[in-house]
């Protein structure tokens, strides 16, 4: 069971309030999007997103009932600081913790019911989401969190040793039991057992290495790319990020596979406009690259933030793709905010085994 106040989780809302980490991390150049322009546009999609979450705390169109979208909007709050119970946006957070809790099967601690065919994806995001805000909550929550996520942990768990041939094994696809896996779902699930590992649970580390091979095996050396299935096919562009952030988190810093990657991607990312999940590939490409920084990330942020903020509709909303302004918004929320460093798992400074 996950304790009920992990040091990181305890540590993070003190200093929030001390304003210590509110500030926006800038490297060794100043961007010059101004940070009082970009935190607007946070704040307008931040505003949208309370504004169309339903008493429940689900939200509307595509996903919106799974509970995936929640959690969404629940980390995009977290990013810009804000906690639960907080004056502003706290309520919207505690209605996202509620429902994904009133999603979850009692039985196995599984989230993505409401979604069967893909039902893994919102599990990953569902349980990446409660291990990141574990900690900041009241006891009531809390206890509600610590009884459902070690079964949720064990769920992922079982799904990696499913059996499964050479170049899937270690990963995970849409459901449990799939015996086949994909980058883009082994990346979220990633992330789940990294924020749970961080915050005590009893993930082993066996399982984050041969998660950790499963996301080398996607790498194509030639081209430094990450790809869906295999070294080759589709959404190389999307998912190269994802395989930086999986890389980094994990404790690979620097390594060449993800160094590489970078270099593809400062090559590449002014495409992403174009691309098919466009939304996701923006925050899995901010998020690997300000993990590894420099000018890959310093170029890539001015990019980004002069490019997407005109994107922005009136109300806050991005309306991209998926039928989900919701998601689009969540996504687009989540990538602009990333040097704020308020999610636990994003810091820099995470250590990777602490046993």
């Amino acid at each position: 069971m996950l304790p009920a106040m992990h040091h990181r989780r305890f540590l993070l809302p003190l200093l929030l309030a001390a304003g210590i980490l509110f500030a926006p991390f800038r490297g060794a150049a100043q961007s010059v999007t101004a940070s009082d322009e970009v935190d607007e546009a946070i704040e307008r999609g931040l505003r949208y997103l309370a504004s169309v979450q339903r008493e429940n705390g689900s939200f509307p169109r595509r996903y919106g009932e799974t509970g995936a979208i929640s959690a969404l909007a629940g980390m995009a709050f977290l990013a810009k600081g804000y906690t639960p119970g907080c004056e502003k946006y706290g309520e919207n957070i505690n209605r996202s913790i509620d429902y994904i809790l009133s999603c979850v099967n009692p039985t196995n601690g599984y989230f993505g019911v409401k979604l069967p065919n893909q039902g893994m994806y919102v599990h990953a995001i569902c349980t990446l989401f409660l291990t990141e805000v574990s900690g900041m909550v009241d006891p009531a929550r809390q206890a509600r969190i610590d009884a459902v996520v070690p079964n949720a942990v064990k769920l992922i768990l079982d799904a990696q040793n499913i059996g499964k041939d050479v170049r899937d094994r270690g990963g995970w696809r849409y459901t449990p039991t799939s015996r086949d896996s994909d980058m883009s779902c082994s990346g979220w699930v990633l992330m789940a057992l990294r924020s749970a590992r961080l915050n005590g649970g009893k993930v082993p580390g066996d399982a984050i290495e041969r998660a950790v091979a499963y996301v080398k095996r996607q790498y194509n050396e030639a081209e430094g790319s990450f790809h869906y299935q295999g070294t080759s096919g589709q959404y190389a562009l999307t998912l190269t990020g994802a395989g930086i952030l999986c890389l980094e988190l994990c404790g690979r810093h620097n390594d060449p596979a993800a160094i590489k990657a970078a270099r593809y991607l400062r090559s590449a990312f002014r495409r992403l406009p174009n691309e098919g999940n466009r939304c996701y590939g923006m925050y899995y490409t901010s998020q690997g690259l300000f993990q590894m920084g420099g000018e890959d990330w310093l170029q890539f942020e001015d990019w980004m933030y002069r490019t997407w903020i005109p994107r922005q509709r009136d109300d806050g909303s991005w309306t991209e793709e998926e039928d989900s302004p919701p998601y689009n918004t969540a996504m687009l929320v989540l990538a602009f905010s990333v040097p704020y460093r308020q999610l636990p798992i994003y810091q820099r400074d995470e250590t990777v085994d602490e046993d």
